[in-house]
């Protein structure tokens, strides 16, 4: 999957596997990283009047329940990588450069165009990146799994599961801030 909803200042070929050749340039993610080979999403990418790389992204689940593809991004020159729920946010000029989500896995990538916003959900919680990076972490959300809805510029609605209620419960997202309203409680 590739979704270049923002512009982008690179073009991306998905590979089924690791090319017989590698390009003079590989870089795997993370940096450190047992068996990254065994699923890891290799992808070349073309940065804009640079040279191309490999990029491998080691696989966090093999499960279809969690995204695996790639995603342009609020700044045109990131690339995010995401493999088994694995997301990595790459920087295209300087490939060495990436931030690894601390979520494990991405359960969930919304492209929010007219907000600006690039969103990652968790079983928990939300994570929005602009142009200048990670904006805002919410609180927790959910007892156990998070379901997005609709989105207006400045809103994101969405669902959390509430343990005691049994049953989900609608949130909404201030998506200047983060901060929401609704939703379970956790008190």
């Amino acid at each position: 999957m590739i979704d270049q909803s923002f512009a982008a200042a690179w073009r991306v070929e998905v590979l089924r596997g690791r090319p017989l050749i590698l390009p003079r340039r590989h870089y795997i993610y993370p940096a450190v990283v047992e068996e990254v080979e065994r699923g890891a999403l290799e992808v070349i990418v073309q940065p804009d009047g640079g040279e191309e790389f490999l990029a491998t992204c080691a696989l966090g689940f093999a499960s279809r329940a969690v995204p695996t593809g790639v995603w342009s991004c609020p700044d045109p020159v990131t690339l995010c990588a995401v493999a088994g729920g694995y997301a990595y946010m790459i920087d295209t000029r300087a490939p060495e450069r990436f931030q690894q989500l601390a979520y494990r896995p991405v359960t969930e990538v919304r492209p929010l165009l007219e907000a600006g916003l690039l969103v990652f959900a968790s079983f928990h919680s939300l994570e929005a990146w602009g142009a200048a990076g990670k904006l805002w972490q919410t609180a927790r959300l959910s007892w156990e799994g998070v379901r997005l809805g609709d989105a207006s510029p400045t809103e994101l609605k969405g669902w959390g599961w509430d343990l005691r209620a049994d049953r989900e419960l609608e949130f909404t997202i201030d998506l200047a801030t983060g901060r929401h309203w609704g939703g379970p409680s956790f008190s």
